[in-house]
């Protein structure tokens, strides 16, 4: 069943874009990640415009880290107060980024910026996760234990501690603010909700249990995503209302499934599994660089290059 799409202005299957919707959701989910970093090369496949694909992209994120979220509240898996503070630095990390962005803008090569953004973050994040989650695997089935993370380092020795009760941590709010900002400026840099930054970090580098780092990460998701959005929708005004509530509903669907599974999962499968999808989007990112186009010439204004 075939759907315009008026400010993407094409044609794309509808069952298709529930499906999309529906994947990334349930990834969502189970990892705690909005799914931008996905989706966004999804939509780009599929032939809608990369403006459009961001900036409603941004909707989807929304509602199904919203989802996700109400599922993991029902087991008591987010740490609110963490993800308050988390979202105090990502909104000021989000203002500082657009600013970035602007400048990136004005030197030109925007998109070859953003897209080495996203082969180099992806590609570190997804080795150093996925080497540490497979030496905990085999450590585990050779003592019959997981070992435990290090929770205490010189991070955790810095002024201003809070307790964080839902996370079993009595830390800095330095750390998690610093986290914050930075997720913020990559988030609107690169157009995604930022978990695939956020989680690794909560966990590596705050210490954070695994099954609340996900819930968590979705509360500050939602935020700074419907941040995004909402300067898309009455700045660029390139959010496509169709393409925007087909994605809702396949993802709030999804994200209610993996949020279900995400529990029945072990933390070490989980970040392995994490790792692999890290990894495979990022190589096909690097593909996209390095092999030649399809189209090597574009249609352009005459007296332009």
């Amino acid at each position: 069943m075939q759907i315009y799409l008026p400010i993407a202005e094409v044609s794309v299957n509808a069952f298709l874009l529930l499906g999309l919707g529906g994947i990334v959701g349930m990834l969502s989910g189970m990892f705690g990640v909005g799914g931008g970093f996905l989706m966004t090369p999804l939509l780009f496949f599929i032939g809608i415009p990369p403006a459009v694909a961001v900036a409603t992209e941004a909707n989807q994120i929304v509602a199904s880290s919203f989802s996700g979220v109400l599922a993991h509240l029902k087991r008591k898996t987010v740490d609110l107060r963490m993800g308050t503070v988390l979202l105090v630095g990502g909104l000021v990390g989000a203002a500082v980024g657009v600013q970035v962005f602007a400048m990136l803008r004005s030197l030109g090569q925007v998109d070859l910026l953003v897209k080495l953004c996203y082969v180099v973050f992806l590609g570190i994040i997804g080795l150093l996760m996925f080497v540490e989650s497979l030496r905990a695997i085999r450590r585990a089935k050779k003592t019959g234990t997981v070992p435990a993370r290090k929770k205490h380092n010189w991070i955790h020795n810095l002024p201003l501690k809070m307790k964080f009760r839902t996370s079993g941590l009595y830390i800095s709010v330095i750390p998690p603010l610093i986290v914050g900002v930075l997720v913020g400026i990559l988030a609107a840099i690169m157009g995604v909700g930022g978990g695939f930054i956020m989680v690794p970090a909560m966990i590596y580098l705050l210490g954070m249990p695994t099954k609340v780092v996900v819930g968590t990460s979705l509360f500050q998701i939602i935020f700074v995503t419907g941040f995004t959005t909402l300067l898309h929708a009455t700045m660029n005004f390139t959010v496509d209302l169709p393409l925007a509530v087909l994605l809702l509903i396949g993802g709030v669907v999804g994200a209610q499934f993996g949020a279900m599974i995400g529990t029945r999962l072990k933390a070490e499968q989980l970040r392995i599994l994490l790792a692999l999808m890290v990894l495979a989007v990022c190589a096909k990112l690097a593909l996209d660089l390095l092999l030649t186009p399809s189209e090597i010439y574009s249609l352009g204004p005459v007296g332009h290059a």
